[in-house]
């Protein structure tokens, strides 16, 4: 991952931080990888502890305006912490690469 996809991952963890309370955060995909090019999208993988229409909303809004700010598109996977432990996705293959080769931030 480059130093720029870095920084603004490390920006929206930290506007994350402040509307839920995450668990995990992991960009993956090309950007993690380094085999993005200039149209490729930012992929984050987003794990919390609980999930309301409200709080969706606001994740949603927060990763608009950062990637607004940054000139780059921010495609969400968001999870909880009770679907990635019990339910069928605790052993679906994206969510194994997200684990295995996902960047933490």
């Amino acid at each position: 991952m480059t130093q720029k996809d870095y920084e603004i991952a490390k920006r929206l963890k930290e506007r994350l931080s402040e509307v839920a309370h995450l668990i995990d955060f992991r960009v993956f995909g090309s950007r993690a990888r380094g085999s993005e090019d200039e149209y490729s999208d930012m992929d984050v993988f987003i794990e919390v502890e609980s999930l309301n229409k409200k709080l969706k909303e606001k994740i949603s809004e927060t990763i608009w305006e950062v990637g607004f700010e940054n000139s780059i598109v921010i495609s969400p996977l968001i999870f909880t912490k009770e679907e990635i432990e019990n339910s069928p996705l605790r052993s679906s293959p994206i969510v194994k690469n997200i684990r295995e080769e996902g960047v933490v931030v």
